[in-house]
């Protein structure tokens, strides 16, 4: 069992650096990109950096706790692992790495449709307390089959991935070959040369496939998704879902309005880690007036650019109840292997512990009272006016 100071001595850039010098570039570029330009990117993380908090010095103050409810189950932090697509080609084992560390710190997990662990697997590792993301099939029949296993392996919570209408222009991408299927050029096969330990743990574990899509491309069915949503849609999915219905990608009052119209228990303010639309805004930027408008009508999450325990704590205290996190989990994989799922959320607890214990922050719902009010900046008055 490890310590706390013992999670706490690589960051996050150290893990990341670590994790490029550990895997073909062509699966770093993937876990690492976003779309077009990239700006989204950028802005998702710096933004929430612009976020600042307030110490109270002379207080008494015991110890922050970081447990948080939601949906009915108590967490040991207020944080999850974000679904991510194809994680057993960042590191081969990743969704049971990651779903291990999980059930230890008690947080959420949440599957990916076209990630390479199954639902029954993970749900088994997680004794039926991982998460699944749903992408929408074309056809409504496969819809309904990964909504039933999802039900039967005792999935208590079915996210609705809302924010990928369409095929995002990557570049790095589609330089490389990424796509569904991923193809392999000869400059891939050179990369992964490369990376011996990387290609020894591939070998071990298998070639990285969809795993929840084989046994329907088995049948013959290609993989046809149609990512754009309309009401009708999410109303059949509410209506065949009796658990609790969470719908991430939601970034605008319009589509946060909807969701509780429709009967939905959560949403995930995200734009796909900025790999959907560069020119939107970063997801702190939209949490703002849907906290405002919507707080206790529905559960209000985010994810896309935190990286750490301050990025957490930023958004909470800027209003999410909850957090996800995407590629600091993965970094933490492909650094550390085995250990990096353990290891990531030990040292993202640490980071979020001291930051509230430093503000003098004794619970998670204490969060927001430690805001900084954000003010517009106004423009210079022009020496020509």
């Amino acid at each position: 069992m490890k310590t706390l100071y013992q999670y706490d001595s690589l960051y996050i850039d150290d893990l990341r650096k670590k994790a490029k010098s550990r895997i073909p570039n062509f699966v770093f570029e993937y876990l690492e990109g976003g779309c077009n330009e990239e700006v989204n990117l950028i802005k998702n993380t710096k933004e929430i950096r612009d976020i600042e908090l307030k110490p109270f010095y002379i207080r008494d103050h015991e110890e922050a706790d970081l447990k948080t409810e939601l949906f009915g189950h108590i967490y040991d932090a207020p944080f999850g692992i974000s679904p991510v697509g194809l994680q057993g080609l960042i590191w081969p084992n990743a969704p049971e790495i990651l779903a291990k560390a999980s059930v230890k710190h008690n947080i959420p997990f949440v599957l990916s449709t076209l990630t390479t662990s199954t639902i029954e697997r993970i749900s088994e590792i997680t004794e039926g307390r991982s998460w699944f993301q749903l992408y929408i099939p074309t056809e409504n029949d496969l819809r309904d089959k990964l909504i039933k296993r999802a039900d039967d392996a005792g999935c208590p919570v079915l996210v609705i991935l809302s924010d990928a209408p369409t095929l995002a222009y990557r570049p790095r991408d589609r330089r490389n070959g990424i796509g569904l299927p991923p193809k392999m050029t000869l400059r891939n096969i050179l990369q992964i040369m490369d990376r011996p330990d990387w290609v020894l743990k591939t070998l071990y574990h298998g070639i990285p496939t969809f795993a929840n899509m084989a046994p329907y491309m088995q049948e013959g069915m290609k993989l046809n998704f149609s990512g754009r949503l309309n009401e009708q849609k999410v109303a059949e999915i509410r209506d065949k879902w009796k658990g609790k219905l969470v719908i991430k990608g939601i970034v605008s009052e319009e589509d946060t309005e909807l969701a509780v119209k429709l009967g939905l228990d959560g949403i995930i303010v995200s734009n796909h880690g900025g790999r959907q639309l560069d020119a939107g805004q970063s997801t702190i930027k939209s949490l703002s007036p849907i906290v405002k408008k919507y707080q206790g009508k529905i559960k209000i999450m985010l994810d896309s650019g935190l990286r750490s325990g301050p990025d957490i704590a930023r958004t909470i205290a800027s209003g999410a109840e909850f957090t996800f996190l995407g590629r600091s989990f993965m970094y933490a994989v492909a650094a550390l292997g085995d250990e990096g799922g353990d290891y990531i959320t030990g040292s993202l607890k640490v980071q979020l512990k001291q930051v509230m214990d430093q503000i003098c922050c004794s619970s998670v719902a204490d969060l927001k009272n430690h805001l900084v009010a954000q003010y517009p900046q106004t423009s210079p008055v022009s020496e020509y006016a």
